[in-house]
């Protein structure tokens, strides 16, 4: 990162301001000096005159550490020093950064009848530390939001198309203004990519895009919503992990969470990681010690269905006696264990009983990823959901020949009162599905059916079903290439080889082209016109 000399005199001359020289009299300074957050622990007081206490972890201060005033660090070491009872009683402000802070750690915070101020900064380090701060005083207890802009610093919430966010919608956070870092160093690449033109700032100006979303409140203030890379696709669904840490905090007995989604082999699941209220980091202790029956996965699991819909439940929960974290006293994301049986709820294992029971355990373990299952596991406590339930139906349609609603897997989750289900199954009657010539007139399917009804109804009413598009390519044009490129396309997918065709007896059919009939590809050279690209746009 190269970061010029003025940006860091602009935060610290801001720091100057903002906080009371009392506050910096001793500052500890615990973080590395590769960390941005030292700019502030070391600079910011030497800049005042004030005391800096050096010490080497700020987990286990030493005995010379008793007069610090100013602990500036992440939320998890705080966290850390709180469960040890090892913040110093001198300590009157403490910054906090790097981490989302959680209102249960402010409250603990003041809990401590010494510390007055807690302050939430935000900021990467492209942007020298911090660029925005909210100060919570020990009267007014916890404030969301990360704050305002510091001194000469410019914050834009942004769409997907680069246009500011009106209050209280979401955006992308990009900051601008004196503490913009040069660049990546020897990285023109990744600079270009991440610090763009600013076309609210001057001519020239640039912005950096933080790749953190966030929005404006209508105090003017701003709204934290975690990284935009935080978001996940599983099954189709969008899903914000900070929103399911927050439900699953927001449970009795939880005092921290974190939620990953992890890969096993084809299965992607969601994974929360937990540490209870009466935790502590003392080693040996036992995980039961700690875990109230309120915090088993099925509580859990039955606790968040009341939050968060079906598809944003984690499939496992890992309870454990502190989260772990990197020297820098961040959360080890990697550190994070994988989860074992007893994380996914798994009751005291039977193995399954007959016939029935062992063809389902078997394929209840290739569907769910499990080595396992017992006769009184649950499906969906196992990481099951709807669209995994319907497979289910199918392979028990296959394997056993039987015809399952989905309604008795939701009522009957468990293995051994499933097969039990099962005994009431009607035998399946559908004839095995077996390859059709392609040559021949096919019937419709039912979505075909309902296409052509709407076309013969209203013959714009096609035109809704179009989804047309538009695409720019630069540079010399192949024309060969471009035809064998659409042709294969073609090729390769039978539907669009396929028309609907009315027969003499009144029958609608679907015939597919053969597979090399290619598609006929017109081309309109417009590059001798005067203005080609108009032309372009009126087409």
């Amino acid at each position: 990162m190269a970061i010029a000399h003025a940006s860091t005199v602009n935060f610290i001359h801001w720091s100057a301001e903002a906080f009371d020289p009392a506050w910096v009299t001793n500052t500890l300074f615990s973080t590395s000096i590769n960390f941005d957050l030292a700019v502030f622990e070391c600079f910011v007081p030497l800049s005042i005159g004030a005391s800096v206490h050096l010490v080497a972890n700020a987990l286990s201060l030493p005995e010379g550490s008793q007069d610090v005033t100013l602990v500036n660090t992440v939320p998890s070491a705080v966290g850390a020093l709180l469960d040890a009872s090892a913040l110093p009683e001198s300590v009157r402000c403490v910054n906090l950064a790097g981490e989302p802070l959680k209102k249960a750690l402010v409250e603990r915070l003041f809990a401590e009848p010494y510390v007055a101020e807690v302050r939430n900064l935000y900021g990467p380090s492209e942007t020298t530390t911090y660029s925005t701060a909210l100060t919570m005083r020990r009267q007014q207890g916890y404030v969301g939001g990360i704050g305002n802009p510091i001194a000469n610093t410019r914050i834009h919430i942004l769409d997907a198309w680069g246009q500011p966010c009106p209050i209280d919608v979401v955006g992308e956070l990009h900051i601008a203004g004196a503490g913009l870092a040069r660049g990546y160093l020897n990285r023109p690449e990744l600079t270009a990519e991440r610090f763009v033109p600013d076309p609210f700032g001057a001519p020239g100006s640039r912005m950096y895009r933080s790749g953190d979303l966030a929005r404006w409140q209508a105090d003017g203030s701003l709204d934290f919503l975690g990284r935009n890379d935080h978001q996940v696709k599983i099954r189709g669904f969008r899903i914000e992990l900070g929103e399911v840490e927050a439900a699953l905090q927001a449970c009795p007995g939880v005092r921290e969470a974190v939620v990953l989604a992890r890969q096993d082999g084809e299965h992607q699941r969601l994974v929360a990681y937990l540490v209870a209220e009466d935790s502590t980091s003392v080693e040996g202790l036992s995980l039961e010690a700690l875990s109230p029956e309120s915090l088993s996965p099925e509580a859990l699991r039955t606790q968040l269905s009341t939050r968060l819909p079906e598809y944003m439940l984690p499939a496992a929960y890992v309870r454990l006696p502190a989260l772990p974290l990197t020297p820098n006293g961040k959360l080890d994301r990697q550190a994070l264990p994988e989860p074992d049986a007893s994380a996914l709820g798994c009751s005291a294992y039977e193995p399954p009983q007959g016939p029935v029971e062992e063809t389902l355990a078997a394929l209840w373990c290739e569907l769910l990823g499990l080595a396992q299952v017992g006769r009184h596991d649950d499906f969906f406590v196992l990481g099951g959901h709807s669209l995994l339930a319907v497979q289910l139906a199918s392979r028990v349609r296959s394997s056993l020949g039987l015809e399952v609603a989905l309604a008795d897997l939701f009522a009957h989750p468990r293995l051994a009162e499933f097969a039990l289900a099962l005994a009431h199954a009607s035998a399946s009657t559908l004839p095995a599905i077996v390859p059709v010539a392609r040559d021949l007139p096919l019937p419709l399917s039912f979505a075909q059916q309902r296409l052509w009804f709407l076309a013969q109804l209203d013959a714009r009413a096609s035109a809704a079903y179009l989804m047309p598009g538009s695409l720019r390519l630069q540079g010399p044009l192949d024309e060969v290439a471009l035809a064998r490129a659409l042709d294969r396309i073609v090729s390769r997918h039978e539907i669009l080889r396929t028309s609907l065709v009315q027969q003499p007896d009144g029958r609608v059919v679907q015939l597919i082209a053969a597979a090399d009939v290619g598609l006929p590809l017109r081309v309109l050279d417009l590059s001798a016109l005067p203005d080609p690209q108009d032309q372009a746009q009126r087409l």
